[in-house]
């Protein structure tokens, strides 16, 4: 997919540069030309209303010296109505419009700074029955958005169908070494070979609906104490599995209460795209069917892969991850929690599947922490791991992850935010806590905004928004010091993400719910159902791209419109309880002990 795009690129640069190179006639060549034609004794015709040229006058007018010269007249492309020459410019991908044309020639540049065709080519992206952007549209990044948009939907246009044809192919070769073990000999050939097909294709739709061994892992957990450290309050014990309660109170499709919400029916790229299992089952049926046929399928050229590549992590952990980060700004070294106690360093460069750096830890410590790691946070080369210890320890990536600080809290540290040098935490008790990672005693203000744990987290240099338990959404103006709104909802949320003035979060329900800010007035303009059926564990969101994650164990990939149009859907063996995204890689932490990651195929 990559090459046919460089080639229609190449392509359309060729017949650019064809079209600005054609030969044009300007006002000399044509006052040569009657010169010429005088020479020769061929009298040009004067219409009444034509005025004579100096040279049939007999005068010989010379310009003069200091006259400056004229500029050429466009000529070619640049000759075309400005109109044309933008519409000619929309059928170049986005990345060609921003970093080849202005190397072109200025005026061709000038074609990436037009708003109104960039509104275009995104309304040509999303379809003509989404809104986008979903917030306000006043200074929107609107070519980052679409080469965005452009590069998602290359990248994850038949992912999904290749990681089923992949998962099916799998369990068929696993199955047919097991029926050939098994299976005693038979006189009745084809009654031996109908049974192989049926139990192939049995496998098959097993596999797709293997039942939720994360969700049990949840229950069994439940029970199990969190362990804290001498002296500490023992109100933490309430703190076990957050992400699992509410699950009672899901509601079936992420449908909302008072059924005000958006349902999404995605149109797909290029055809449509299964949202869930039944599309895949329906699939199955049909080659079900199809093998009652004895005779071996003619041999079928392979397809090419997709963009992407798909790895698990070697394993590191003995328990399940709770959240992942992706840090150094180029998606290559992945940060890793688990309810193991422990935060790994991966380096995603390194062998075919990534290479396991180090696990962090401090003088004394036979683990990170003391309790499980719920959380994850980074600026720059600080990296911060929140625990259920009551404890949040920093680590410098630039020294290898050597241990840069300990920060002292009196209940389980459930999120964490961080911007410069200052570090916030959500707590089970209720609490907003802003440090400074830099002084001996890091707390600056502990803020009370909720009536219950803060579930989620997201800042930039002015605002903190908290999300918490008590189904309220919190925003707290940092110059101010002051607490400026608060949002009360019909659920609660447990992920969130903030970029530019757009903040889309997931919530309890399988829901995605969208805000927007605008000059410290924060609106809810609507929530979505995008296909979860469980807690939406984890949100990432940029101009052009949104990704989700749920405990229902799918992963979804879709535009940021309104409605959101899901691209891509990933089904997962378990549970999956958080992701991130950087430089086009996708890093997830799954309910199995696993890290999974989607990266560009090299």
């Amino acid at each position: 997919m990559k090459a046919n795009s460089r080639r229609v690129e190449v392509k359309t640069l060729h017949l650019l540069v064809e079209w600005m190179s054609v030969p044009q006639v300007t006002m000399e060549e044509e006052e040569k030309e009657r010169g010429r034609n005088v020479f020769l004794g061929e009298s040009p015709s004067l219409s009444s209303n034509d005025a004579p040229l100096p040279s049939q006058l007999g005068l010989n007018l010379a310009p003069p010296l200091n006259t400056p010269e004229t500029s050429p007249s466009p000529s070619g492309l640049l000759s075309l109505p400005w109109e044309m020459v933008a519409r000619i410019a929309s059928h170049l991908p986005a990345q060609c419009v921003i970093n080849v044309l202005p190397q072109v020639c200025r005026a061709l540049g000038e074609v990436g700074e037009d708003t109104s065709a960039w509104q275009l080519r995104a309304h040509r992206l999303t379809g003509p029955k989404t809104s986008f952007p979903v917030g306000l549209r006043d200074n929107f990044d609107w070519p980052t958005a679409c080469l965005e948009m452009e590069q998602l939907m290359e990248r994850w246009a038949g992912q999904e169908e290749w990681a089923a044809r992949q998962r099916v192919a799998q369990v068929q070769e696993a199955e047919g070494e097991q029926e050939m073990e098994e299976v005693p000999e038979q006189d009745d050939a084809d009654e031996e070979g109908e049974e192989a097909v049926g139990a192939v294709n049995g496998a098959a739709r097993e596999a797709v609906m293997e039942p939720d061994r994360h969700q049990a892992l949840q229950e069994d957990v439940e029970d199990l104490p969190v362990r804290h450290r001498e002296g500490e309050e023992g109100d933490n014990n309430a703190a076990p599995i957050i992400r699992d309660e509410g699950r009672e109170n899901g509601i079936a499709g992420g449908v909302a209460e008072d059924g005000q919400n958006y349902q999404n029916h995605p149109e797909g790229v290029g055809g449509d795209q299964r949202q869930d299992n039944g599309n895949l089952e329906d699939m199955m049926d049909e080659g079900a069917d199809e093998g009652a046929v004895t005779d071996p399928p003619p041999d079928r050229s392979p397809s090419p892969p997709p963009a992407l590549e798909h790895i698990t992590l070697p394993s590191g952990h003995i328990a399940d991850v709770n959240s992942v980060l992706l840090v150094g700004g180029e998606g290559v070294v992945c940060a890793s929690g688990s309810r193991d106690r422990n935060v790994n360093l991966w380096d995603l460069r390194r062998g075919p599947r990534g290479v396991l750096l180090r696990t962090l830890g401090g003088r004394g410590l036979f683990s990170t922490h003391r309790g499980w790691v719920w959380c994850l946070a980074a600026n720059g080369p600080l990296l911060a791991s929140g625990s259920f210890d009551s404890t949040v320890r920093l680590w410098d990536l630039e020294a290898g992850g050597t241990e840069r600080g300990l920060i002292r809290g009196r209940a389980a540290v459930l999120c964490l935010s961080c911007q410069a040098d200052t570090l916030l935490a959500g707590s089970h008790d209720q609490k907003v806590s802003i440090y400074d990672t830099r002084a001996a005693e890091p707390l600056v203000k502990s803020l009370r905004l909720h009536g219950d744990a803060v579930l989620c987290l997201a800042s930039d240099e002015q605002y903190i928004l908290s999300g918490s338990k008590d189904n309220t959404v919190a925003v707290f103006d940092r110059r101010a010091g002051r607490l400026l709104q608060k949002v009360q909802l019909k659920s609660y949320l447990l992920s969130m993400s903030y970029s530019g003035r757009e903040v889309w979060a997931g919530d309890n329900h399988g829901l995605v719910h969208t805000f927007s800010m605008n000059d410290g007035y924060f609106k809810s303009i609507a929530q979505f159902n995008v296909g979860h059926s469980l807690l939406v564990t984890g949100v990432h969101h940029s101009p052009g791209t949104l990704y989700t994650c749920s405990s229902d164990r799918t992963i979804k990939v879709h535009l940021p419109c309104a409605p959101p149009k899901t691209l891509c859907t990933l089904h997962h063996q378990a549970g999956v309880n958080g992701l991130s995204v950087e430089a086009g890689v996708l890093a997830i932490a799954s309910g199995d002990m696993n890290v999974e990651v989607w990266r560009p195929r090299q």
